[in-house]
């Protein structure tokens, strides 16, 4: 019988010669000059990576080898004991009742509100705090929301990838609690530059859970197919957010004053805390290394760890794999890069719409600033109508496999079409939006081109994840198909680094975001509302067509990613070593049974 520590070891042999053989002085790499060493650089510690994150998954779940026994536990060269899930464990995220995992979604989707909620909170209060603090100059007037992102920019890079480090609770927990402390510093604001600050620090807390709210959804949900259906509903709330700012500081701004903005949104902030701080920890590594730690407390001398306990937790490891993962998925993973560039965009577009409404609606209508507000509803109810698409493809995908049609086994068309819906819907919002707004045509015409725009939006941003997690504005419909489809693509794609994936794509859209609305005012005021929209329409146009590329070569994109490769190996293997143990667990049953009968 074979020692599975041995093995690992073996393993790890393996792992370090790679290595050094990736790094090598004398490789064939340096050779072939600085550009390919660095990429191979990246690559060999993206496959490590991946690989030492599912060895420690295969020890959580307990895969024995052939050859040794079945049991939820064992123990390494050193004597040490290593406990993993037992079968079926109640402890186990995946096996947590309903009641948990749907208070967990409600618990994130509050979170996820507050934070893009805060995003646009001061949208239509800028002309009221430039007024009081004497700021004049028009270029300043993006600020308030553009120093926010910033922190979007920022924020992902570190929490996504610690989150898969240290676990979700304390980081979530205490990112909101710092978000609450920071708004309640901008109701409270002395001055311009403070309140920048201060909206900085404001945007880096608000964005924890926008980075690690897609791992949690993969820690609680096996099942594709309830997953993506949580991340339907995810999404959606994700587009409230920024529409409930507007008419908020909109009416506050002109009846109590703009710093009611801030209390109010400092109040919402308060009532989700009741429910955020009951949010349980649902990293899997974390808790079984809880499991082993009150083991421990309770038999000072038992030697009981979790495979986590065991792995480096160094600074140098901390640095070079866990914080740069994101940017490695970015620079290395085709479907990463591309996906990022298309959200990016759409991103971009929806925030300039902050600056885009005021000169539609107030300049060309003469809407008040609350009534302008009001405008962005049609993008709510686009991103509510994306829903029963969204559901109707997922029952006609579980109709054609329950068939065995072959093109429901392919990976792509689990949620990207929903994307090459989502993006010509959000093309033609623009154009619609752009033409018919002018004073001879009533305001509600343009106001109306929210639907498409938001509905392709959402889909787009799930269809994303669901890209990451499988190598893992006024458009609503389209808004959020396109958010829907290629979000949850990548989430699929990269399962157990989804947190580290959506990071890249949240920093990645959040740089888009901070520095395109600058150019919002300038550009319809040179170009003009219908030129302005045209532009932005087919740029939009132009990246519309990467759904439709993966579709077409997505598994061939797949198959040459290692990352993906790597991944999908690994997973497959601890699948059916768990169906195998399964199996062997009930054939020992019904033999105990054969004999209490006899």
């Amino acid at each position: 019988m074979s020692d599975p520590s041995e093995k690992q070891m073996e393993f790890g042999q393996d792992l370090r010669r790679e290595r050094t053989n990736a790094s090598s002085p004398t490789s064939k790499s340096r050779h072939d000059g600085g550009l390919n060493y660095f990429a191979e650089l990246v690559q060999s510690i993206s496959n490590q990576d991946a690989e030492e994150r599912y060895r420690m998954e295969e020890a959580d779940n307990r895969i024995p080898t052939d050859d040794t026994p079945d049991s939820s536990q064992f123990q390494d060269s050193g004597g040490r004991t290593i406990i993993s899930w037992e079968i079926d464990d109640k402890e186990n995220p995946y096996n947590w009742p309903q009641w948990r995992k749907t208070l967990i979604v409600i618990t994130s989707m509050m979170t996820v509100i507050n934070s893009t909620m805060g995003s646009a909170l001061p949208s239509m209060a800028i002309p009221y705090m430039m007024e009081e603090w004497g700021v004049t100059s028009q270029e300043q007037l993006v600020l308030p929301i553009s120093t926010y992102l910033m922190g979007y920019v920022f924020g992902p890079m570190i929490w996504g990838p610690l989150s898969e480090h240290i676990g979700r609770q304390i980081l979530s927990t205490g990112c909101f609690i710092m978000f609450m402390v920071w708004t309640l510093a901008c109701a409270l604001a002395p001055n311009w530059p403070a309140m920048l600050v201060f909206r900085f620090f404001v945007g880096t807390c608000a964005s924890a859970p926008i980075a690690v709210v897609t791992g949690i959804l993969a820690d609680i949900f096996n099942d594709s197919v309830t997953r993506g259906r949580a991340m339907a509903y995810f999404m959606v709330t994700t587009v409230f957010g920024p529409l409930l700012a507007p008419i908020i500081s909109g009416f506050c701004s002109t009846s109590i004053g703009w710093r009611w903005t801030f209390w109010i949104g400092l109040i919402f902030a308060g009532l989700t805390l009741v429910l955020a701080i009951f949010l349980p920890e649902t990293y899997a590594p974390v808790l079984l290394s809880r499991r082993a730690a009150k083991i421990r407390k309770a038999d000072p001398k038992a030697q009981v760890y979790s495979a986590a306990d065991l792995e480096p937790h160094d600074f140098k490891q901390l640095v070079t794999r866990v914080l740069t993962r994101p940017i490695r998925m970015i620079l290395t993973e085709l479907i990463v890069t591309a996906t990022c560039l298309y959200l990016s965009l759409v991103y971009a577009i929806f925030y300039m719409s902050f600056q885009a409404f005021p000169i539609i609606f107030q300049d060309v209508y003469g809407l008040s600033p609350g009534v302008t507000g009001l405008c962005y509803l049609p993008i709510g109810i686009g991103a509510v109508l994306a829903l029963p698409i969204f559901f109707t493809y997922d029952h006609v995908l579980l109709r054609a496999q329950a068939r065995g049609a072959p093109w429901s086994k392919k990976e792509e068309f689990r949620r990207v079409p929903l994307a090459t819906l989502g993006g010509p819907l959000f093309v033609v919002s623009l154009f619609w939006l752009g033409w018919s707004a002018r004073s001879s045509v009533p305001f509600v015409v343009p106001m109306l081109a929210g639907i498409p725009f938001g509905g392709g939006f959402s889909k787009c941003i799930q269809i994303c994840r669901q890209l990451i997690w499988l190598m893992n504005v006024t458009n609503s419909d389209a808004l959020v198909l396109i958010f829907m489809a290629l979000l949850n693509y990548i989430t699929d794609a990269y399962e157990i680094f989804a947190a580290s994936a959506n990071a890249a794509a949240s920093s990645c859209r959040s740089v888009f975001a901070v520095v395109l609305p600058l150019a919002t005012t300038p550009m319809f005021r040179r170009l003009g509302i219908s030129g302005a929209c045209s532009l932005l329409g087919g740029l939009s146009l132009i990246m519309c067509v990467i759904p439709f590329i993966f579709i077409w070569k997505g598994e061939e994109i797949r198959a040459r990613s290692k990352f993906c490769i790597a991944l999908k190996q690994r997973k497959l293997e601890m699948e059916q070593e768990q169906e195998r143990r399964r199996a062997r667990a009930a054939a020992s049953r019904g033999h105990m049974d054969d004999k209490e009968t006899v």
